[in-house]
């Protein structure tokens, strides 16, 4: 496994935790959960492409 996707993932959380703080802190509450939302679709985008290539690289392996 990469570390790499692993730093991605902190980054990204860290950037939607500080925008959904400012935009609360600006009274935009319906801005700041669906900013919230797609980085949990961007982060799950990522981690749903890692567990393909794991299953791709799996059923390689055990090919005959």
């Amino acid at each position: 496994m990469d570390i790499d996707i692993i730093f991605k993932i902190a980054a990204i959380g860290i950037a939607i935790a500080v925008l959904n703080q400012v935009l609360i802190k600006a009274g935009r509450e319906e801005q700041a959960m669906m900013t919230t939302l797609a980085g949990v679709i961007v982060v799950l985008m990522l981690i749903i492409q890692m567990i393909t290539e794991f299953f791709d690289s799996v059923k390689t392996f055990l090919e005959f």
